[in-house]
């Protein structure tokens, strides 16, 4: 059984995403970014030779227009926990073992993340987690069943990780930790220095915060 990568991402529709760069962002400057940063995430995980499915949130138009022939899946469910059980739900019908879910909010998240995520799984360690700097989690990975791992979770608070932590050990599953990174959340991201970095991994994501920029330091405007 191979493994697979889920991404769950959203259509750029202006006014319902990157919510919280809105302002000094306008919601259709936030929409773009959340543009560059879904091709980026999507453009680079290619790179790691797995294979890739699309979790969409809003009509699938958009993705079999920007994503040629990537498998979709429409996410289901009311809150985040029930949508993460139904993808891990699916991935297993699928056929599929090892399975990782990242979002779209760590554009230049380094892919050897992604590739630790998977010998983990593959070695036997039951969950993964990519801790992020907000206390949540960048990447979630499952290698059998997920128990409560999803359950009673408060999502997009300070408690995420140590929650899930609690419930993957509820549920008997040995959980493994990959490095630290962060997601871009806030206006206050966009002046990461990695972002804007000429090496930077994520190309337009770069370039739409350099030219928002224009030439000035983003930590300068986002003060």
């Amino acid at each position: 059984m191979n493994p697979v990568l889920a991404i769950f991402a959203k259509n750029p529709t202006p006014g319902q995403v990157k919510t919280r760069l809105t302002p000094p962002l306008t919601p259709r400057q936030a929409a773009e970014l959340y543009h560059c940063m879904l091709v980026d995430t999507v453009t680079r995980v290619k790179a790691l030779g797995v294979e890739s499915i699309i979790f969409h949130d809003g009509g699938a138009g958009f993705f079999r227009s920007a994503f040629p022939g990537m498998r979709l899946v429409p996410q289901a469910g009311a809150c985040l926990g029930t949508r993460l059980e139904n993808a891990f739900d699916v991935m297993a019908e699928l056929g599929y073992r090892e399975r990782v879910v990242i979002g779209t909010d760590a554009p230049d998240l380094p892919l050897p993340f992604i590739g630790q995520s998977f010998e983990l799984l593959a070695s036997g360690t039951g969950a993964v987690f990519g801790p992020s700097e907000d206390g949540g989690y960048y990447l979630v990975g499952i290698r059998g069943g997920y128990g409560t791992l999803f359950k009673e979770v408060p999502w997009s608070g300070p408690q995420v990780l140590s929650t899930s932590l609690d419930r993957a050990q509820e549920s008997g599953l040995q959980a493994g930790l990959l490095p630290s990174w962060y997601d871009v959340d806030s206006f206050e991201d966009l002046a990461r220095p990695g972002l804007t970095d000429l090496a930077s991994q994520a190309p337009l994501t770069r370039d739409f915060v350099r030219e928002y920029a224009g030439g000035r330091p983003m930590a300068a405007i986002s003060a």
